[in-house]
């Protein structure tokens, strides 16, 4: 079955049910875009034909390959790219703030979390949780394999590469779908189910695996054709598995530490201190702490996979936060006090 069927199945199954408010690729009009703009395309080759039809077939193959290798599209381009790219970012959108308000529910602190434990009582939240979990997982996948598709053919079409550059555009504005971190907390979500009831949920976290014991930490996503996403955990600065991790708004992951050290503030401050000048070790794009999302589930997946390093962790982070905060209270009572 070719992928805009499978597609256009997706859109009108069940599975969609609730996520009816969110936004979908519109692939069908986006190919038909292609198609009159291929059809449109022909026509002025076949003009070019009658045209030249005296000046022998070396001229017209010219003409033809200058037709198919244009840097740009007039025909379709301003429909095409910006429909494409309002779309991404709104699917990117409301999978990041669904997401998030799953999650909360999952790791729930204080009195919300014994509210939620009461009504596991009457209600099984779990695997209510589980499947809008599964949901959420098809939905990226379904729509970023859209993106990918119809971006190749765009290339097809037009013999370019805007389609390719237009990957790097979506990468830049944080909205390419599957480096999304909250992706990565998903897969950490269905990994901690599964844990946590004996396999129950097994069904659901199949499509990703994470090894934290090997030489570079990784989490796995499996996507429907076979092709595998790796996730690397390791810390770019400290070079160890992140630990209390932070996702800043450009999708690199830090521990706490170590983006606190990077953002020039204090553990105690946060991040949401930061100065809008401070900018990322990697991709030194400036004001990426103050939105930093804090990986609560890739947190809990490794106190309970590796808890004597997280433990170990732990203790050092905290013997630096509580050296940090003194230094830092003595010398403001130094500078009161005036000596």
């Amino acid at each position: 079955m070719k992928f805009g069927d499978t597609f256009m199945q997706y859109l009108q199954g069940d599975q969609t049910g609730n996520l009816v408010k969110c936004a979908h690729v519109e692939y069908k009009i986006l190919k038909k875009v292609l198609k009159n703009c291929r059809s449109q395309g022909s026509a002025s080759a076949s003009c070019k034909n009658e045209q030249q039809k005296d000046e022998g077939n070396n001229e017209l193959s010219s003409g033809l390959s200058q037709f198919c290798h244009c840097e740009s599209c007039p025909l379709c381009d301003q429909i095409f790219f910006s429909e494409l790219m309002r779309e991404a970012s709104h699917i990117a959108g409301c999978f990041s703030s669904r997401v998030r308000h799953l999650l909360h529910l999952h790791v729930a602190r204080g009195i919300q979390r014994y509210k939620l434990r009461l009504r596991q009582c009457f209600k099984n939240d779990q695997q209510t949780m589980a499947e809008e979990g599964r949901m959420l997982i098809e939905y990226v996948i379904m729509n970023a394999i859209a993106i990918r598709k119809i971006l190749k053919k765009y290339d097809k079409v037009h013999c370019s590469v805007n389609g390719n550059n237009f990957k790097s555009k979506m990468q830049a504005e944080h909205i390419e779908l599957l480096q999304s971190p909250w992706l990565i907390e998903l897969g950490a979500f269905y990994l901690n189910f599964d844990g946590i009831d004996g396999g129950e949920f097994s069904e659901f976290c199949s499509q990703f695996s994470c090894d934290l014991n090997g030489t570079e930490p990784v989490m796995t996503l499996t996507l429907p054709n076979s092709m595998k996403l790796e996730y690397s955990l390791t810390c770019a600065i400290c070079l160890e598995t992140v630990f209390n991790p932070y996702a800043l708004s450009c999708g690199h992951l830090f521990c706490k530490l170590c983006a606190c050290s990077a953002a020039f503030v204090l553990m105690f401050e946060g991040l949401k201190t930061a100065s809008s000048n401070a900018k990322c070790p990697i991709c030194r794009e400036a004001g990426v702490y103050t939105n930093a999302v804090h990986m609560l589930e890739l947190d809990l997946l490794q106190k309970r996979r590796c808890n004597e390093y997280w433990k170990e962790r732990m203790a050092a982070e905290h013997a630096e936060d509580v050296k940090q905060t003194r230094e830092y209270w003595d010398s403001r009572t130094k500078y009161a006090i005036g000596y």
